[in-house]
């Protein structure tokens, strides 16, 4: 049995809808996201039970409808009303940024050239922050290719025919071996694991922490987790939370862009551009976006 539950959004005038379909389009096999046109398909874990997430866009609104394998939860709803701005960056208050920076010398001319960039949300905090573990030190296109495989190895699937990504309760389950015979680091392996296991287990609440966003207690208890550092923290609160203030200073393409941005002739170090960013606090990973977009032409 499918059952299905539907909302929908309002779009403000500058919304970047390309920004969102291109950010699920990663994976050119589409084996857990599909797009076709305005429309998203995306396999998630709904209450623990495979579901199809579409979205639908136009130039006023975006309408979504989850279909889920199995009698939902009456809290469901709710749920998707809160889950659909959120994967949008619809909760972003961008226009304060680009109205307090639009004469800057350097970042007015990338909110010209980016008007009304949001950074669109993982359909949760740990898809988010296991996407971030899964993509440590190594290119975007092997991590897609890495992300792909724990997906298929996880072996969940919607009735539509769309694989879910996982969540905290089926990575758990997985053994070392499972995620080593995927192209997994043991190291990887571990930390995802470990990962699913502090969630599943509640010693992570990161359901919980959407609504309250502690940010220096997510900051403390994740460090605490062998194989999770300051980047793949910030990377995670950004595109786990919608959190627009981590210094994403250590990412190889917003330092190279940003020598460009500022005309430096030599490399930006980690710490001259931290110092950089430090002055634009609370926007440092908003402003990570914007190079993200320089320099790829895209948010990783």
């Amino acid at each position: 049995m499918t059952a299905t539950v539907s909302c929908e959004v309002g779009l403000p005038a500058d919304f970047r809808t390309d920004d969102v379909l291109a950010f699920h389009r990663r994976d050119p096999l589409a084996v857990a996201e599909r797009v076709e046109g305005q429309t998203l398909q995306k396999g998630v874990v709904w209450e623990g039970r495979p579901a199809c997430l579409t979205i639908r866009f136009d130039s006023a609104q975006a309408s979504a409808e989850l279909a889920i394998d199995g009698a939902p939860g009456a809290a469901a709803p709710a749920a998707l009303a809160q889950l659909l701005p959120r994967m949008l960056g619809l909760t972003q208050q961008v226009e304060v940024f680009e109205r307090t920076y639009r004469d800057h010398p350097q970042l007015g001319p990338l909110i010209a050239r980016h008007p009304g960039l949001r950074v669109p949300l993982s359909a949760s905090p740990f898809e988010a922050l296991s996407w971030a573990i899964t993509g440590q030190q190594i290119s975007v296109r092997a991590a897609i290719s890495l992300r792909r495989r724990l997906i298929e190895v996880a072996g969940l699937r919607h009735s539509v025919g769309l694989a879910c990504y996982p969540d905290a309760e089926r990575v758990a389950g997985l053994n070392e071996a499972d995620l080593r015979s995927a192209g997994f680091s043991q190291a990887k392996a571990q930390t995802l694991i470990r990962l699913g296991r502090l969630v599943a287990e509640d010693e992570l609440p990161l359901n919980t922490w959407i609504a309250t966003l502690p940010v220096d207690e997510i900051r403390e208890r994740l460090m605490r987790v062998r194989g999770i550092g300051p980047w793949t923290i910030d990377y995670a609160l950004l595109r786990g939370f919608g959190w627009l203030d981590g210094s994403l200073h250590g990412d190889v393409v917003v330092r190279r862009s940003l020598q460009a941005v500022l005309d430096c002739p030599d490399s930006v170090t980690e710490g001259q551009a931290k110092r950089w960013l430090a002055e634009f606090s609370p926007w440092r990973a908003l402003i990570a976006a914007h190079l993200w977009a320089v320099g790829l032409g895209k948010l990783p």
